[in-house]
């Protein structure tokens, strides 16, 4: 235990830090770009089966809503929190595991910019979208590897916090909420809890695992020299 500890310290401060922040504004650009990833996730969704979208938007107060037609409605709804969720875990893993961190993360922000152009049309969405991609692209570009590293951690860190107490808030605590598991007990049968669990217990064990499994022996940034 004592020596996992040692390989993941650096993870763990991190994770402390964003946890004791969470309520602040120095995390809710964190936040809202969860949101916007759990958005892009319905894109792909409706996009991989058929559909086709026709706007996508996000709010200062952590909402979004996408607008598609055709596809399978059941998975384009499913594949929010499962979606952002995957986000995260990936950042994290790829953030961990290899050296394409300015890669992933420039990636990441043309992602957003190519959403943003096909998709998004209110002020604040394109403000956002536009300022955070343009700056993952300049920080991938000019800033050390480390640098981009330690960004896709607390990217995928706040993301795989965020996933569970956002179902746990959402569709558990207020299920009479107008949200994606309200829709899917409208459409599909069951109940607004029965979706908000399976996604909560999906998102537990995926976290878990990825904790366990996916993180190796050491996951400490070496610093250059030292």
């Amino acid at each position: 235990m004592l020596k996992a500890a040692r390989g993941h310290w650096q993870l763990g401060v991190l994770t402390a830090l964003i946890a004791v922040f969470w309520f602040t504004p120095m995390v809710t650009p964190l936040k809202i770009l969860v949101v916007f990833m759990h958005e892009i996730s319905h894109v792909a969704a409706a996009l991989l089966t058929g559909g086709s979208v026709e706007s996508l938007t996000i709010n200062p107060h952590q909402g979004g809503m996408v607008i598609s037609r055709g596809g399978s409605r059941f998975l384009t709804l499913n594949a929010g929190y499962t979606g952002s969720l995957l986000f995260g875990v990936a950042l994290v893993l790829l953030a961990v595991r290899t050296h394409w961190d300015r890669t992933v993360l420039g990636g990441l922000g043309a992602l957003l910019l190519v959403v943003t152009g096909f998709y998004v049309r209110d002020l604040y969405a394109v403000g956002f979208a536009l300022t955070t991609g343009v700056l993952m692209l300049a920080t991938a570009r000019f800033l050390p590897r480390d640098v981009n590293d330690l960004i896709l951690r607390m990217i995928g860190l706040t993301s795989m916090i965020y996933v569970p107490i956002d179902i746990y808030s959402d569709t558990i605590i207020r299920s009479y909420l107008r949200s994606d598991a309200r829709m899917l007990a409208e459409e599909f049968g069951g109940a607004t809890l029965l979706w908000g669990g399976l996604w909560m217990a999906i998102s537990l064990v995926v976290i878990v695992l990825t904790l366990r499994r996916g993180l190796g022996r050491d996951s400490n940034i070496r610093l250059r020299g030292l």
